[in-house]
């Protein structure tokens, strides 16, 4: 299976760019800079009275990197209100290859043992990129994320990439900016910064211009430290499994 090199798909990420195809069955993929950017700040996160409520009911089984291909796979499905998708077979092995790395991850919801929604994306540094997130359940795709939030929060991490802004990602808290203050941020972060030296919506005159992406290594954020949190709080006999609804709403509320 034709794939993008994994060295070059990370190269491309450090640069604010991604791959995207035309279509589910396009056999070629091409690079997109947006002018406009979504990002959701990590201390933004909007968790609302619903969304409070079905996370500390524990609604779903929550998971990260149990099914990565087969959240690919069900993001990639077309549904009555997403007809097609960009995820054609290039972009599957390309992730997935990713993902054996070290450098993708996967959020998965489920139900009665169904997968029913959830997430994945890119992590480089301290930065994760989303990449697609989807819901075939109620509620889904919102737990999925605040639950990546959570995780992000608890492990490091400075910078949330949603790509483009849609009405669902902004009722949960993201926010768009120009591509120039998004590639200040993104450098700043992949260079060991907090990201935060750049105002949305500032129009802070260049910018990222004449700016180049730092050099690798990166400082890496700690995907595992959330599920630390899990394992403290069943020690306590208040949980089992996955890191339980009050540990994410707790994460969320302290930074909110």
């Amino acid at each position: 299976m034709a794939s993008i090199d994994p060295a070059l798909l990370l190269s491309a990420y450090a640069q604010g760019i991604f791959p995207m195809a035309d279509g589910a069955d396009d056999p070629s993929v091409h690079w997109v800079e947006p002018r406009l950017r979504a990002i959701l700040p990590l201390d933004g996160f909007h968790l609302s009275r619903s969304l409070r409520k079905a996370i500390l009911a524990e609604r779903f089984r929550v998971t990260t990197d149990t099914a990565f291909a087969d959240m690919v796979a069900l993001c990639a499905e077309s549904a009555d209100d997403r007809p097609t998708t960009w995820i054609n077979p290039v972009i599957k092995a390309s992730y997935d290859r990713l993902f054996r790395l070290g450098h993708a991850h996967s959020v998965e919801c489920w139900q009665g043992g169904e997968l029913v929604g959830g997430l994945y994306g890119v992590t480089l540094g301290r930065a994760f990129f989303g990449e697609s997130m989807v819901s075939r359940a109620r509620d889904a795709s919102k737990v999925a994320l605040a639950h990546l939030v959570a995780r992000l929060i608890a492990g490091g991490w400075k910078l949330l990439d949603c790509q483009f802004l849609t009405p669902h990602l902004a009722s949960l808290g993201a926010i768009e900016i120009r591509q120039a203050d998004y590639l200040a941020r993104l450098y700043s972060v992949l260079a060991g910064g907090d990201g935060a030296g750049v105002a949305a919506g500032s129009g802070a005159g260049a910018g990222a211009a004449g700016l180049s992406p730092p050099s690798p290594p990166f400082v890496a954020g700690d995907w595992g430290a959330l599920d630390a949190l899990g394992a403290a709080a069943a020690a306590d006999g208040r949980a089992t499994g996955s890191p339980p609804g009050y540990v994410i709403v707790q994460l969320l509320t302290n930074t909110s």
